[in-house]
C-alpha cells in the first residue's frame, strides 16, 4: 500500500483521539483487568480460526450483516466482529468505564465478553462515529472548494483570481488522484478498513481545510456585517454546533455556495475581491499561521500562484512604463483624460502628479491620503477594495514603483526607445525571494538615471533655467530699460487697448538689439503677456483662498463665500477698466515636453509674479526719479518769503519724494540682492547634487515659493501696505 501514500503533503501517521470523558482519569486498567481483556482477545481469536477452518472455501463476503449478527449470538461477545477486533486497542479504552458503573465483587468480575450485547454494539458505534465524523468535512471542503474555483475563474475577476484558481485545482488533482487509489484499494483489499482509511487521507483533510478556510475568507470578505448578523440570528444553535462539527460552518459556507447561483462578481461594494487583495488576504493567512509548517508551506505555494501574474504587470510597468492592467489589479491606475496636451494650460502639475497616481491615494510628499478616487474601505476587515489594497510586502515599495513607471512613461512620450532586455532568470521572481527587491530598486535607479540624463544633458535644463533669471529676475536687464523706451506710449494706454502684437515686436526689437552671448540662447521662447488682473488684487486674493489660484476654491453658488468672489468678480472688472498696460504687462516662457515637467505652468506663474513686482518696484522707482527732475524746474526752485507756509510745503514734499525714492530702491535692493540671487545660488548647488527627478522637482517648486516668502508677497498684512504705499507713490509722483 506504499503507492497509497502520495499526498500533497504526507505527515506522521495519525493515532484518532479518545474522546473526552468525565472520567478521563479513571482509564487506566489494573493488573487483573489487563489480564481477563487480553484473555478474552485471545479466546475470541481460537474461536475465530476454529470457525474459519470449518467453513474454508465458502464465500465469507457473501453474507449479510444480519446472518453475521445472528450466528455472533451464539458466541460468548460482540467482540468476535472483525470490524472491532482490528481496530487499534486505544479506540477501546473508553468501553473500560462501563465496567467502573458496577461496584464491589461486581466490578472485579465484570468483564468485556460478559456485558450485554447493546452496549457492546453502543460502544463500538462511538468510536466509529468518532472516526466518520473526522472524515465527514472531506466532502464538505472539496464541494465548497470547487464552487469558489468555478466561480473566480470568471473573466471580470481578474488574472490574480485566475492564477489562484489554477494553483487550487492542481492541488484537487492530486486530492482526486488519491481518491481513485484508494477506491481501488477498498475494491482489490480484503484487509481495507475505515482506520486505514483515516490513515491516508487525514493529511489531506487538513490541507483541503486550510484551502477551505481561505475560500471562506475570500468569499466572505465582501460580505457586509448586516447581512452576517441576520443569517447567525436566523440559524438554530444546535443546527450551527452540528454544523460546525461537520466542517460545514453555517452561513459562511452558504455565502460561499450562493455566490455561483447568484453570479454576483462585484459584491456589495462595487469592487470584486481581486488584485493586491487576494495576495493581501493569503499573505496575512500565512502570517496568522506561521507556527504550522504545512499552513505555511501551503499558503506560501498559493502566495506565489497568485502574485505571479501581478509580479508580472509590475515588471512591464517598471521596465518599459507601460501599465497593462486590463482588470484595475495593480496598486497603480491611470487617469486617461489627462494627457500631455494640458501642459499648456495645467497650472497645478496635473499631468504629473494625477496622469500615474496609487489607488490607495498616498503621496510621497504627504502622510496624508487623497480621497478623491479612492474607494472605501471593506464594511468588515477595514482593507481597501481590489487593486487599492496594497499587499503588505509592497507597502515601503509602492513609491518606489510608482515613480519608476513614470519617469520611464515621460522617456516613452518623448518618443524615444527603451531597451529592455528579457532576462530569463527573471522570469519565476516573487514577492517572497530577495531578488526581486532588488530587482526594483535596480529598475528604479534606472528610470531615475535615464531621466536626469535627459533632462539635465540632453534638453538642457540648467541653461534654460539661468535664461529665466536672466529674463524674469532682470539679471542683466539691459533689453528691460530698451523695451520699457520704445513701448512707453502703449504701456500708458488702458489695458484692453494694448496691442500684444506690437508689444511683442518691440520685444523682439530689444532683445535683438542687446543681446550677445548667452543672451541670445532661448529669446525666441519669451512673450509678451498682459494679465487679467493686478498684481496685489491677484496676490491677495489667492492669500485668501488658501493658495488656490484663480478662485477655484470649489464653493457652492449658494454659500456666501461664492457671493463674496462673484462681488470680488465685479469690482475686478470695474478696476481693469482702469488698468494701464504698465499694470498688467508680463513675461511668458514656451517650453517644449518634457522640459515642460519642470518648467509648468504652475513654476511659470511664480516667475511671473516676481517679474511683475520687480517691475513695479522699477515703474515706482522711475516715477519717483523723474518727479525730481520737475522739483529742479523754476516753479518749485523760485523763492517766495512772503508766503513762508508754502515753502515749508515744497521743502517737506521734496524730502518726502527723497525718503520714498530711498525706501523703493532699497526694497529693490533687498529683493535682488539678499532675495533672488543668494537663493538662487543655493538652487545651482542642489541642481549639482541632485539624484531623483521628484527631488529635481521640489527642489525648484521651494526656490520659487522661497522667493516669494522672502519677497512679502505672501502676507496678505504686507501685501496691502505695499498695496496703499505704491498707490500713494504713483498718486503724489507722477511727472504726467
Amino acid at each position: 500500500m506504499d503507492h497509497m501514500s502520495k499526498s500533497k503533503m504526507p505527515i506522521d501517521p495519525y493515532t484518532p483521539r479518545a474522546r473526552p470523558s468525565t472520567q478521563k482519569k479513571k482509564l487506566t486498567l489494573s493488573a487483573k483487568e489487563y489480564t481477563k481483556i487480553t484473555g478474552t482477545i485471545a479466546s475470541v481469536r481460537r474461536n475465530r480460526v476454529s470457525r474459519e477452518d470449518l467453513h474454508e472455501g465458502a464465500d465469507i463476503s457473501a453474507r449479510s450483516p444480519r446472518e453475521s449478527r445472528f450466528k455472533g449470538q451464539n458466541e460468548p461477545s460482540f467482540i468476535a466482529e472483525t470490524s472491532f477486533v482490528r481496530a487499534p486497542l486505544n479506540s477501546r479504552v473508553s468501553s473500560v468505564n462501563v465496567a467502573s458503573k458496577f461496584k464491589g465483587k461486581a466490578k472485579q468480575t465484570q468483564s468485556l465478553d460478559r456485558m450485554p450485547l447493546e452496549i457492546q454494539e453502543a460502544l463500538l458505534l462511538e468510536d466509529l462515529l468518532d472516526l466518520v465524523e473526522r472524515i465527514l468535512p472531506l466532502g464538505t471542503y472539496y464541494t465548497a472548494i470547487s464552487s469558489f474555483v468555478e466561480l473566480r475563474s470568471h473573466l471580470d475577476f481578474g488574472l490574480v483570481n485566475h492564477a489562484l484558481c489554477a494553483a487550487i485545482r492542481e492541488m484537487l488533482k492530486d486530492y482526486q488522484t488519491l481518491l481513485s487509489q484508494l477506491e481501488h484499494a477498498f475494491n482489490t483489499s480484503p484487509d481495507f478498513s475505515l482506520q486505514k482509511l483515516w490513515f491516508y487521507i487525514h493529511p489531506t483533510i487538513h490541507t483541503l481545510s486550510l484551502i477551505y478556510q481561505l475560500v471562506l475568507e475570500l468569499g466572505t470578505a465582501d460580505d457586509s456585517p448586516n447581512e452576517s448578523d441576520d443569517s447567525s440570528i436566523s440559524s438554530d444553535a444546535e443546527d450551527e454546533a452540528k454544523n460546525e462539527a461537520l466542517g460545514f460552518d453555517g452561513a459562511k459556507l452558504k455565502a460561499v455556495l450562493s455566490e455561483l447561483d447568484k453570479g454576483d462578481v462585484t459584491g456589495g461594494s462595487g469592487i470584486a475581491v481581486k488584485g493586491g487583495e487576494v495576495i493581501t488576504i493569503i499573505y496575512e493567512r500565512m502570517q496568522n499561521m506561521s507556527g504550522d509548517p504545512t499552513a505555511n508551506t501551503l499558503y506560501g505555494t498559493l502566495l506565489r500562484s497568485a502574485g505571479r501574474p501581478y509580479v508580472a504587470m509590475l515588471r512591464v510597468w517598471i521596465t518599459t512604463g507601460r501599465l497593462d492592467d486590463p482588470y484595475e489589479e495593480l496598486l497603480v491606475k491611470e487617469s486617461k483624460f489627462i494627457d500631455r496636451g494640458i501642459l499648456a494650460m495645467d497650472y497645478t502639475d496635473e499631468y504629473w502628479e494625477r496622469r500615474y497616481t496609487l489607488r490607495d491615494g498616498s503621496t510621497l510628499g504627504s502622510s496624508k491620503r487623497q480621497q478623491t478616487g479612492v474607494p472605501p474601505p471593506r464594511a468588515v476587515s477595514g482593507r481597501l477594495p481590489g487593486g487599492a489594497c496594497v499587499p503588505p510586502l509592497l507597502e515601503g515599495w509602492k513609491h518606489k514603483i510608482l515613480l519608476a513607471g513614470k519617469y520611464l512613461n515621460v522617456i516613452r512620450e518623448c518618443g524615444i526607445d527603451i531597451p529592455h532586455g528579457q532576462d530569463r532568470t527573471l522570469d519565476d521572481l516573487s514577492m517572497d525571494n530577495e531578488k526581486f527587491y532588488d530587482f526594483l530598486e535596480d529598475a528604479y535607479s534606472h528610470a531615475n538615471r535615464t531621466l536626469l540624463q535627459l533632462l539635465l544633458r540632453d534638453q538642457q535644463l540648467i541653461p534654460r533655467l539661468r535664461s529665466l533669471k536672466r529674463y524674469f529676475f532682470l539679471s542683466q536687464s539691459s533689453f528691460l530699460t530698451h523695451f520699457l523706451d520704445l513701448s512707453a506710449s502703449e504701456l500708458r494706454k488702458p489695458s484692453k487697448m494694448v496691442s500684444t502684437a506690437k508689444l511683442q515686436n518691440l520685444l523682439d526689437l530689444a532683445l535683438n538689439t542687446d543681446a550677445n552671448g548667452e543672451d541670445m540662447l532661448y529669446r525666441e521662447d519669451v512673450k509678451v503677456t498682459l494679465a487679467d488682473s493686478g498684481l496685489y488684487d491677484f496676490l491677495l486674493k489667492v492669500v485668501s483662498v488658501s493658495g488656490v489660484i484663480g478662485g477655484e476654491d470649489g464653493e457652492n453658488e449658494d454659500t456666501p463665500g461664492h457671493e463674496k468672489h462673484k462681488k470680488g468678480k465685479e469690482k475686478e472688472k470695474e478696476n481693469k477698466k482702469d488698468m494701464s498696460g504698465n499694470d498688467t504687462l508680463a513675461l511668458d516662457y514656451a517650453v517644449k515636453f518634457p522640459l515642460s515637467l519642470v518648467i509648468s505652468r504652475k513654476t511659470i506663474l511664480r516667475y511671473q509674479l516676481l517679474f511683475r513686482f520687480l517691475l513695479h518696484l522699477k515703474n515706482v522707482e522711475q516715477s519717483l526719479a523723474s518727479m525730481w527732475i520737475e522739483q529742479k524746474t523754476t516753479p518749485w526752485r523760485k523763492l517766495v518769503p512772503e508766503h513762508p507756509e508754502f515753502e515749508r510745503w515744497r521743502l517737506r514734499v521734496c524730502l518726502l519724494r527723497a525718503r520714498m525714492l530711498s525706501f523703493v530702491q532699497q526694497i529693490l535692493a533687498f529683493t535682488t540682492f539678499e532675495v533672488l540671487e543668494p537663493n538662487w545660488r543655493a538652487l545651482e548647488i542642489k541642481l549639482e547634487k541632485v539624484t531623483t527627478v521628484d527631488q529635481l522637482l521640489r527642489d525648484h517648486v521651494d526656490f520659487l515659493d522661497t522667493c516669494l516668502k522672502e519677497c512679502m508677497l505672501t502676507s496678505s498684512k504686507l501685501l496691502k501696505v505695499m498695496y496703499v504705499f505704491f498707490n500713494v507713490s504713483e498718486c503724489l509722483f507722477t511727472s504726467e
